[in-house]
């Protein structure tokens, strides 16, 4: 049962929340493209409008004027391992206590069977470790505890990663893991001296989308209630031991460009990537090009520095979802034809590099190369702006197992061959944090083996 997802929630006294949240969705688009949803409370009670697709299928204006109220909740989903049906769709909404509540996550706990089991739950009861969280929750509720303490109790016991938004009566709670996996962020709408309302959401375009402000990121076990009165911050968990533990996948794929987290830009990091590597794997080429999206920023920073000049080849056709989600490798390798066309007269008897942002199966990448060879490219030179894959995540991102991973069992020269290429490099982990601006702040279980925090299944690898 494992997400990686987009949340968002607002409160805007005296408008309606709904379709500023609409807008906050659209913009966090990219982190879940499978459902949306949203929870709208309207003064006496919760509604819920969830289904599968984009947020522009599943909202119409008619819809979006039927939710009123000031305060929403909004998600967008991936599914990865977990159910991809309606009923997985969130917020997931329990009727416990006297309004009821509605919740969204993104990340993925890692002690889903023991917390169902000591609560005497059958997982195969749960749609997802976020329906769990919600029964949980339901259950201390129900019990007298309020919503914001029965949050602390439940959470205590939880592993992994997550960014929940939880709506009840009145207010929203925002909470944060202790190590601050994925990312959430407070904004302000409306001047600082006479604030108009507040948002929290996964990313800060999301606030600009809505013409909120950025005001901080949430702190790991942090959290965070908005209500018509203003926000109150409490630490409600302990955080972990040692610097937040960020995922740096957000910076090399998740993340859109226009981003900011641990107050770096997406996009500029991104450049210093491709920067990097020039300096540490150059090689002898006519053009640099980089694969949309997130591999042409690095792209752009490679052929600055290495002086080689940078070209468009290929164009992305923006109404395909991401192919490193497909459920199976044929799935992938089609997608890509789907999704990237190459423009043969900037490709045709030209020496490339190419820079992509990762390789996972290699199933995508080796269907890039052979499109770029059948294009008329006389030579592919690979250039990754991340270290080898090597490890599964655990921790909210949507990767298979080891054995599937082609760097695992694979040496780069060996990679090299599979996917057709002329050449092959990584960019090294020192070059990657040094490209982002961070030591020990992101976590990198998924390049080193070094998981910060309990995972499911024994690999016999580094903790911390």
């Amino acid at each position: 049962m494992k997400e990686a997802c987009g949340v968002v929630a607002i409160v805007a006294p005296g408008r309606a929340a709904a379709p500023l949240c609409y807008d906050a969705l659209y913009a966090l688009q990219h982190r879940g493209q499978e459902s949306a949803g949203m929870a709208c409370f309207n003064d006496h009670q919760i509604t819920v409008v969830k289904d599968n697709g984009l947020v522009s299928h599943v909202f119409t204006e008619s819809t979006l004027r039927a939710l009123t109220g000031s305060i929403v909740i909004g998600h967008t989903r991936y599914s990865t391992s977990g159910s991809a049906n309606w009923t997985a769709a969130q917020p997931v909404y329990r009727s416990a206590g006297p309004s009821g509540f509605a919740l969204a996550h993104n990340g993925n706990l890692t002690n889903t069977a023991a917390l169902a089991e000591g609560a005497g739950v059958l997982v195969a009861s749960m749609l997802s470790d976020s329906d769990l969280v919600a029964e949980l929750l339901a259950r201390e509720v129900d019990a007298g505890v309020p919503l914001d303490e029965a949050l602390g109790v439940v959470l205590a016991k939880a592993e992994g990663a997550f960014s929940l938004v939880v709506l009840e009566a009145g207010r929203v709670h925002a909470v944060r893991d202790p190590y601050g996996f994925r990312p959430l962020c407070l904004g302000r709408l409306g001047p600082a001296e006479a604030p108009e309302g507040w948002v929290v959401a996964s990313e800060t375009p999301a606030l600009d989308t809505v013409g909120a402000s950025f005001v901080r990121e949430v702190r790991p076990g942090e959290m965070v209630t908005l209500d018509e009165s203003g926000v109150e911050a409490r630490q409600l968990l302990e955080p972990a031991e040692g610097p937040e533990r960020l995922c740096v996948f957000e910076f090399v794929y998740f993340a859109r460009p226009d981003a900011y987290l641990l107050g770096h830009e997406v996009h500029t990091a991104r450049r210093r990537m491709g920067e990097r590597l020039a300096g540490q794997a150059p090689v002898e080429a006519d053009l640099v090009m980089g694969v949309p999206d997130s591999g042409v920023p690095a792209a752009e920073g490679y052929a600055a520095a290495a002086g080689t000049p940078f070209a468009h080849g290929l164009v992305k056709n923006r109404y395909i979802g991401r192919t490193f989600i497909a459920p199976d490798q044929d799935a992938r390798a089609e997608g890509v034809r789907r999704k990237l066309n190459p423009l043969r007269e900037t490709i045709r008897g030209q020496r490339l590099v190419v820079v992509d942002d990762s390789i996972v199966r290699g199933t995508t990448t080796r269907a890039l190369v052979r499109i770029l060879r059948e294009a008329g490219a006389r030579e592919v030179h690979l250039r990754i702006s991340s270290p080898p894959f090597l490890w599964p995540c655990y921790y909210g991102i949507d990767t298979p197992t080891r054995e599937e991973l082609l760097a695992s069992h694979h040496t780069v020269a060996e990679m090299n061959d599979y996917l057709g290429s002329d050449s092959l490099e990584f960019i090294t982990l020192a070059n990657l944090r040094a490209a982002i601006g961070v030591g020990e702040e992101c976590c990198d279980a998924c390049l080193t083996g070094r998981y910060p925090a309990p995972i499911p299944v024994t690999l016999g690898v580094a903790r911390g």
